[in-house]
């Protein structure tokens, strides 16, 4: 009986599933790079012993463009350490901005607290520092405030 493993390994030789593996590849030679270029990388491919990154922002080109010998070095690390990669061959990295995808900008998150609160705002600053006692009175002032805006919300 032949393990998942085994199965999966055999289906990826075959012509049909030759995708498979060039993503695959794809995908070590992404996971080796910093995080900041991960997030500037739209898509990749190769084509003509050349690999084209196409970028999600076009503020990311000079930056990448300075790095292209770190590209080189790890698309050589790729296919000395993945066997499956060996056929990945690219001598030249070029850097496009791609027209086809946008850069989402994240949800915009609200930072009001949503629990109710537990302080009663009962406690006294006997304290000798002015500054501090001052400090102790606002954070108070703060309990209390917050303490009347949940009541009247629904």
């Amino acid at each position: 009986m032949k393990s998942s493993k085994q199965i999966l390994s055999l289906l990826t030789r075959q012509p049909q599933f030759g995708s498979l593996v060039q993503h695959t590849c794809y995908q070590k030679f992404m996971a080796l790079l910093p995080p900041r270029f991960q997030q500037a990388i739209a898509f990749i491919y190769i084509k003509n012993r050349t690999l084209f990154i196409a970028l999600s922002h076009p503020g990311y080109k000079m930056e990448l463009n300075y790095n292209k010998e770190l590209f080189k070095a790890l698309l050589a690390t790729v296919r000395q350490y993945a066997p499956e990669c060996q056929e990945q061959l690219a001598d030249t990295v070029v850097f496009f901005n791609s027209r086809h995808h946008t850069h989402e900008e994240p949800a915009h998150q609200d930072t009001i607290p949503y629990y109710s609160e537990l302080s009663g705002g009962n406690f006294e600053a006997t304290l000798d520092d002015e500054a501090l006692k001052e400090k102790f009175l606002q954070t108070k002032a703060l309990i209390k405030k917050h303490q009347t805006q949940t009541k009247q919300s629904p």
